[in-house]
């Protein structure tokens, strides 16, 4: 994303007509069958998708470390901003806006493929074939959705606190560090109006 662009400049105003064409959809714990996805409108959106048979793929560091350097190969490509991030050992949660090149299921489906090159021999498929996407278009449901990646980790009985978790954007917002992936936060708002 070129150092002029930005994310931080959207509006949170309650859309009243996104509200009731989401918030009717029922809730299922499986994937449902007739899923409808509401993109090209300009939300953020809280994606989630599974290693194959939730097998826990993304334990091996290796693996994590190349999720990362591919989300931001394709974030710096694609034009979209990540404002946080999970790898958890059989999945993943990432609230990012949505690409300006190209459609974000694309975007999606071009993470899982450049991961799935590189499994072990031994694994026949890495991702579920589908993912689940949530429209994010107010700050409440941002800070909710983050919050939510960030302590995934902590609930699990992963670690004790989030900033223990090394494969999450929890350690940029609370510190400001660099990592290998472009995090847009205050931080990074900052670093830009300072031209750094």
């Amino acid at each position: 994303m070129p150092a002029s662009a930005s994310c931080d400049d959207r509006s949170y105003a309650h859309n009243e007509i996104k509200l009731l064409l989401i918030s009717w959809l029922p809730y299922t714990p499986s994937m449902p069958g007739h899923l409808h996805r509401y993109q090209q409108r300009g939300d953020y959106h809280f994606v989630t998708f599974s290693c194959y048979g939730r097998r826990p793929l993304l334990e091996d560091e290796r693996m994590c470390i190349l999720f990362e350097d591919v989300l931001e190969r394709l974030r710096r490509r694609h034009e979209f901003c990540v404002f946080g991030y999970v790898l958890m050992p059989e999945h993943v949660h990432l609230l990012i806006s949505e690409p300006k090149t190209l459609s974000l299921s694309k975007v999606v489906g071009a993470l899982k493929t450049d991961l799935s090159k590189h499994r072990r021999s031994d694994e026949f498929r890495f991702w579920e074939k589908r993912y689940y996407d949530f429209n994010v278009f107010t700050q409440a449901k941002h800070t909710e959705k983050l919050r939510y990646l960030h302590r995934n980790p902590v609930r699990r009985g992963l670690v004790v606190n989030p900033e223990e978790w090394l494969w999450s954007s929890f350690y940029h917002y609370l510190t400001g560090e660099i990592g290998r992936v472009e995090i847009e936060s205050h931080w990074t708002v900052n670093r830009r109006s300072l031209g750094l």
